[in-house]
């Protein structure tokens, strides 16, 4: 139904995010990975990782190979939260908040001496908010909310741009054919075969062949497509938490080292 001419912006924003009842609210709608908070302790496992390994050991390539898979599952996950959530202002609001919270810690671990040209250099929880949003918009059929989250992401400084949207678009998509699913997940990263650069000491070289880093997301398929069962209950709020937590962690260790 068209909005009236009339109508304030804020109760168009309020009803675009309401969930439509036509929207099933229970039942079964994926055939993947539901083991979201095991998911969830690996990627953050995997992104702490990365980040040591990019602010004291920048050249040596296992610490960013293994980070790698940690967002696929982050996209896999929110994925999973658009399917189940019951009020999807609230998750993206969650979203909002830490990647407000986040974003001083975020300059102070990765751009402590620049800060005030990286200012605007995004962490991830503004790509994830931006991908939720605008996937939101296309299970509810809102796409003008689709298309402005897939602008907004893909235009500005944000990491990863618009593959967040783009797997999580395989993911909800291939939620019911998870082989189908599967295959397109590893033809997005099986370019990287294809464009590797030898001179980068993240490179990883097979013989002649110059597999780039970015590659190794590619491990993250079999957590995602194949059904685990570890009975994990982790508060959500963790996962929240350690993000900023983390950051500043980094953010004193560099500073206590004088890297």
């Amino acid at each position: 139904m068209a909005s009236p001419p009339s109508e304030p912006l804020s109760a168009r924003v309020r009803r675009a995010l309401t969930t439509p009842p036509v929207i099933l609210s229970d039942g079964p709608r994926l055939k993947t990975n539901l083991d979201t908070d095991l998911l969830k302790l690996v990627a953050i496992a995997a992104m702490f990782l990365d980040h040591f390994g990019d602010v004291f050991f920048p050249g040596v390539g296992i610490f960013r190979w293994v980070g790698r898979i940690a967002f696929p599952l982050f996209c896999y996950c929110m994925t999973v939260g658009l399917l189940y959530t019951r009020d999807i202002r609230k998750y993206l609001g969650r979203l909002a908040v830490f990647a407000v919270v986040s974003q001083p810690f975020y300059l102070l671990a990765f751009h402590p001496y620049d800060w005030r040209t990286e200012w605007a250099n995004w962490n991830i929880f503004f790509t994830l908010f931006l991908s939720l949003l605008a996937m939101y918009g296309l299970k509810a059929r809102k796409w003008w909310l689709f298309l402005l989250g897939l602008f907004v992401v893909s235009w500005w400084n944000f990491d990863y741009s618009g593959l967040g949207i783009q797997l999580m678009l395989i993911f909800y998509l291939c939620r019911n054919r998870p082989k189908l699913g599967a295959v397109l997940f590893c033809l997005t990263y099986a370019t990287s075969l294809l464009y590797g650069d030898p001179g980068d000491p993240l490179t990883l070289m097979v013989g002649n062949l110059a597999v780039d880093w970015s590659f190794f997301a590619i491990f993250a398929a079999p957590l995602i497509f194949c059904p685990t069962h570890s009975g994990l209950n982790i508060p959500k709020y963790v996962f929240y938490v350690f993000y900023p937590a983390h950051l500043l962690l980094i953010a004193l260790l560099r500073f206590a080292a004088g890297a």
